[in-house]
């Protein structure tokens, strides 16, 4: 890892790690040494994942290392099996039990006969990738191990792919989304993946009508989810009104449902009614600062984002992943190299609409207006659970920073 001024993107292993947390009815134990684990606990709960009785962690000694000894793995397992009573417990590897290539596999295998819970192994060190490929290999993980394949399809019934407590406000997102879909069609949510999902939701999984991914991480999920039950999913997020028409619009065609009229006729009003930012993005034009947004988060919500402003005709000038964008269609889309280019293009921006990080948005010039659309927070915290990004109240929340931001032209 090399050296960063504020905070370095989390890896792979952090991915894993908030992705199992956010499962109910399990518990995560940490094959390591504490303080890996205790350095995790804070960041988690900015991400409004509580690890509370939920993630544990062996400690670990020098002789341990050298030694090969796991007998201190074997009484963790043990203990939280008789005092916590989970359904299952996710064993996961620290980074040093990854680059010393201990078996914990082998050691869930005949460790299996002696507890009630259910062991799964997970072998990841932080070495592979950023949290995107952790995420990506939690999810399917947990589709792999939990979906039961004789199950029943729920008619009008949908599973929310994707939704990462790394994504900020996930959790109003999803409150928007089914209520949303609530409207629409009267379709209820027959499980989630990710945040708030329980052993109980990812067993059946196999049996919504329609699958509604919100991020790349979940896409192999659900393809395997297709293959083996037939289920057919679609990869879009509602942003903006149009965006949001276009989404119900899809999951119409897939549930044979008409979207409810006063519905569709309250998306045509808010459309009507948001025509004039056109208006003043293409009269503020010429001016010397021509008005424009940049964008900085994940991949999907850069897409999202970027569809929403072609809406009300604000160019983004600027687009800056937060982590790596292999195997994704991202021509538009710049990866810094390092953390200081993207400090030194922060730093020279001005007047722009900014939507971003705190950290990112503390580096922008104080012309700029600035919206905090993502993680990590440092000194702000994740609290409300009605203020979403996507949806209708999602794209009234966002033109209220595009009308301060055209104030100050």
């Amino acid at each position: 890892m090399s050296l960063c001024r504020y905070l370095p993107t989390p890896s792979d292993r952090m991915g894993v790690l908030w992705t199992l947390l956010s499962v109910k009815d399990a518990v995560v134990l940490e094959y390591g040494p504490a303080g890996t684990t205790h350095f995790s606990v804070g960041f988690f709960g900015k991400l409004g994942v509580e690890p509370n009785q939920t993630l544990f962690t062996t400690h670990l000694s020098e002789d341990d290392i050298i030694m090969g000894d796991v007998t201190r793995l074997e009484e963790a397992i043990r203990e939280i099996d008789k005092n916590y009573h989970p359904k299952v417990i996710f064993v996961v590897s620290s980074a040093v039990i990854s680059v010393i290539g201990t078996d914990i596999k082998g050691v869930c295998t005949y460790m299996k006969e002696e507890v009630n819970a259910r062991l799964i192994p997970v072998d990841t060190g932080g070495f592979k990738g950023d949290y995107s490929l952790g995420i990506k290999e939690a999810y399917s993980l947990l589709t792999r191990s939990f979906v039961t394949k004789e199950t029943e399809v729920r008619p009008n019934s949908y599973n929310i792919l994707g939704a990462s407590g790394y994504s900020y406000r996930m959790k109003a997102d999803l409150w928007e989304m089914k209520e949303l879909l609530s409207e629409a069609f009267q379709s209820e949510c027959n499980a989630v993946l990710g945040m708030d999902s329980s052993t109980e939701q990812l067993e059946r999984l196999g049996a919504a009508s329609v699958n509604l991914v919100l991020k790349a991480e979940a896409l192999p999920a659900a393809i395997y989810l297709q293959e083996t039950f037939g289920t057919p999913y679609i990869y879009d997020i509602p942003y903006g009104y149009t965006g949001t028409k276009q989404w119900l619009e899809q999951i119409s065609a897939v549930l044979s449902t008409p979207v409810a009229p006063a519905l569709m006729q309250k998306l045509q009003l808010r459309m009507m009614q948001s025509a004039g930012y056109k208006m003043y993005a293409a009269m503020y034009a010429d001016r010397e600062h021509a008005p424009n947004a940049v964008l900085i988060g994940d991949y999907d919500q850069l897409r999202g984002f970027s569809r929403l402003f072609a809406e009300i005709g604000l160019p983004v000038s600027l687009k800056f992943a937060a982590h790596s964008l292999a195997g994704l269609e991202a021509d538009d889309i710049v990866k810094p190299k390092t953390e200081k280019e993207k400090i030194d293009y922060l730093k020279e921006l001005t007047y722009s609409l900014v939507l971003g990080d705190e950290i990112s948005l503390y580096l922008c010039d104080s012309s700029c207006e600035k919206l905090l659309t993502a993680f990590p927070l440092v000194h702000q915290s994740q609290i409300a659970e009605h203020l979403p990004f996507v949806g209708i109240r999602g794209m009234d929340y966002i033109l209220e920073a595009v009308d301060r931001y055209f104030s100050r032209m």
